[in-house]
């Protein structure tokens, strides 16, 4: 029999141009405007999914990099995806929303006041994606930090937001009409906080959550962010493997940085981020696998731009044929990023572009554990197999949050899922904590 498993929307473009690069930007929606959001997040709620998660990047980058992020809006505009949040909170009733934090970019008793307001607004239905990106400290007055250093501060951050979060005791609200007593002043505790990275005082004036806290979402691989995940995270993000043993040890690193952390491991899903691409036959999944294993040189630049904007750094002025020299990446570019590109063979000398970038478009039938591209019968049998395996949580979709790119993927298999025991045909009552706390 298989299990219920957990489902999310990874919104990875983030508040930007939906649709941007492809056919269905010419359904015509404005991507400034709330409706094009709300009608796919009362889609992805039908659908099931427990939370969607709106990616987010403050900067467009460094000077030299700001035309080759805007250029084909790979890591720009964005707008705020705090400010969508409730737009997508009032068109839904069980959906969790999860807007992309930068812990250096709020300060700690405004973050505390805003995610508390919205988390009484929508429910108990708020989460808050911690992410420590570094790059942005300029647009805001913060001096650079390192990698361990960010996350020593999203520590800071997150731990003195709960403190005010709970700066009320639970029975401190009395409202009690015939005395007039609203609430309770000596259970409310006034504290000051001096650390390294902020200093403030409480408490903090919102009333306390009858639900829980909003959930804490993070991303990060590393052992710094396994261990942040394990102390502070509801719920932690990874890239989906293609084999149980993969994911089943993945998994165990974040329950133990739990265990050492004093939680119960069960108190944290982990969610692997998957990109499946669904295609009506076995026969068509072999001819989109073959075909992607001779990309022209067109393909080979577009996909370059992609790793351009992330790498911060433009690619697609160099010669796909020539040895590629790791020195055209400025100190500022993350070391993962860079690694990334090299794939698992490392950083090496006399390589090609070439070489590095036409391994990232071959595609793989997810028949054979070698991709994601197949049928909703085929990708059904891997998350159930995940499941059943791995003891998996569940999956992200990634995606623009567009209904063509949310119809591509849940059309045919929400169905296959919902017949399998994989995907729940109801909610429970109680927010964000409670769907992913079902079961």
């Amino acid at each position: 029999m298989a299990r219920l498993q957990h489902f999310g929307w990874f919104f990875s473009r983030g508040f930007g141009p939906q649709g941007w690069g492809h056919p269905y930007w010419d359904w015509g929606y404005d991507w400034t405007k709330p409706d094009l959001y709300q009608q796919s997040a009362r889609e992805l709620e039908q659908a099931g999914l427990d939370l969607v998660i709106l990616e987010d990047a403050l900067s467009l980058g460094f000077p030299e990099t700001i035309d080759l992020r805007v250029r084909e809006a790979y890591g720009g505009p964005k707008h705020d995806p705090l400010i969508l949040s409730p737009y997508l909170l009032d068109a839904t009733r069980h959906l969790g929303v999860a807007p992309t934090i930068n812990a250096g970019a709020y300060p700690p008793y405004v973050a505390a006041r805003q995610f508390a307001s919205l988390h009484h607004l929508s429910d108990h239905r708020l989460g808050v994606n911690v992410v420590t990106d570094v790059g942005s400290a300029r647009h805001l007055g913060l001096p650079p930090l390192s990698h361990d250093a960010a996350y020593d501060r999203a520590e800071e951050w997150l731990t003195v937001i709960r403190r005010l979060w709970h700066s009320w005791d639970d029975d401190a609200l009395v409202q009690d009409p015939a005395s007039r007593h609203f609430a309770d002043g000596s259970k409310i505790r006034p504290f000051q906080h001096e650390g390294e990275y902020f200093r403030l005082a409480g408490p903090l004036n919102a009333v306390p959550f009858l639900e829980g806290d909003p959930a804490i979402v993070s991303p990060g691989g590393s052992p710094r962010g396994i261990a942040f995940a394990g102390t502070h995270s509801d719920v932690q993000l990874a890239l989906a493997p293609l084999d149980a043993q993969s994911i089943r040890d993945y998994r165990l690193k974040v329950r133990e940085a739990a265990v050492a952390a004093g939680r119960d491991p069960d108190s944290i899903k982990v969610l692997f981020v998957f990109k499946p691409e669904i295609v009506p036959s076995d026969e068509e999944a072999r001819r989109v696998v073959e075909a992607s294993k001779h990309p022209t040189d067109e393909e080979l630049y577009r996909a370059l731009a992609g790793q351009s904007s992330d790498l911060e750094t433009d690619l697609t002025v160099l010669s796909l044929d020539e040895p590629f020299d790791v020195s055209v990446f400025g100190e500022h570019v993350s070391q993962g990023s860079i690694k990334g590109l090299f794939g698992k063979q490392g950083i090496r000398e006399s390589v090609t572009l070439r070489e590095l970038i036409a391994p990232k478009v071959v595609k793989g039938r997810i028949a054979d554990r070698a991709g994601f591209v197949g049928t909703a019968e085929q990708i059904a049998d891997f998350i159930e197999e995940i499941g059943e395996e791995a003891d998996n949580d569940g999956f992200i979709f990634s995606g623009d949050l567009h209904p063509v790119t949310l119809h591509r993927y849940l059309d045919e298999l929400v169905p296959v899922l919902r017949r399998r025991g994989i995907l729940r045909r109801e909610y429970g009552n109680g927010g964000i904590r409670a769907n992913l706390s079902d079961f």
